[in-house]
């Protein structure tokens, strides 16, 4: 049986197209295409309220839909403005109290910038920062991913990412694919070896059982010489990696990540291709 599941990041072009309003009928929409799993976006900022918020992961329960939660993006883990840096331990508290109430089990932080201090100060700060947010949130049974990043001037190559996630156990990497694909303009995962190196790092680093349930992102990325520029679908045939080698792998090792899909538009549609390419990999 096939243990990895496939959702969208947010509502996709064609579930509007069909005359779907709210989020609210998002779950039984992606339950009837066959779909399991679902990533709240925050990226701009929550602004969702707590009774909504509860509603939603109760609908999601209803389908059987696996929740996370996407944190903003102007979270600064590695900021050099102190303030600014030191705000995101509330940015980041208040995504664990919103995940709480969607009954998300994890959330994903992006990793920081090294655009104007070296890779070494950006990893320091980042630490820090990652330390005070593990010491103010003992409690929660919320995961907190740290996201491989896709441009070269942002902290998230693997290793850094296994790095920051040594800081607690609270935290577990997200590795989204293209994001590491775009950081070397392409040509990083040409087989299904290339993609279970990503497992095997994992877990020799932090445990075959993280590496096992690893978070994933899995799109289309344009790339330039500095890395990602913007997603696309799974129709481009210029910018890579292929899906069909990592399917093998998580077929043949019995692996059960979470795969999120950010396909520009086409998150869910290309959700469910993935997913078919496992199911169809697993009756070889």
């Amino acid at each position: 049986m096939l243990k990895a599941k496939f959702g969208p990041a947010g509502n996709c072009d064609s579930f509007y197209a069909e005359g779907h309003k709210s989020t609210m009928e998002a779950f039984g929409w992606l339950r009837e295409m066959g779909l399991d799993a679902y990533e709240y976006q925050a990226g701009n900022g929550l602004r969702t309220s707590e009774a909504t918020l509860k509603a939603l992961g109760k609908k999601a329960a209803e389908h059987g839909i696996l929740m996370s939660l996407h944190t903003p993006y102007f979270i600064s883990l590695s900021g050099i403005e102190e303030e600014k840096r030191l705000k995101s331990l509330d940015y980041i508290r208040d995504s664990i109290k919103a995940a709480e109430l969607l009954g998300a089990d994890r959330i994903v932080i992006h990793s920081g910038s090294a655009a104007k201090i070296t890779r070494e100060e950006a990893m320091a700060l980042a630490r820090d920062t990652l330390e005070r947010v593990a010491e103010d949130n003992k409690n929660t049974s919320v995961k907190l991913g740290l996201e491989t990043m896709g441009k070269i001037n942002q902290l998230g190559t693997l290793d850094e990412v296994i790095e920051l996630c040594k800081t607690a156990p609270c935290y577990v990497p997200v590795v989204d694919i293209v994001h590491l694909n775009a950081r070397v303009q392409g040509g990083l995962f040409p087989n299904d070896d290339a993609y279970k190196r990503v497992f095997d790092r994992i877990g020799e680093e932090l445990g075959d059982d993280i590496a096992k349930n690893i978070h994933c992102h899995f799109s289309k990325i344009e790339y330039t010489a500095a890395g990602e520029k913007k997603h696309l679908t799974f129709a481009d045939t210029e910018f890579g990696p292929v899906f069909e080698p990592l399917a093998e792998v998580i077929v043949k090792y019995d692996l059960a990540p979470r795969i999120i899909c950010e396909s520009a538009g086409t998150q869910a549609e290309d959700a469910f291709y993935m997913k078919r390419a496992c199911l169809e990999y697993s009756m070889k």
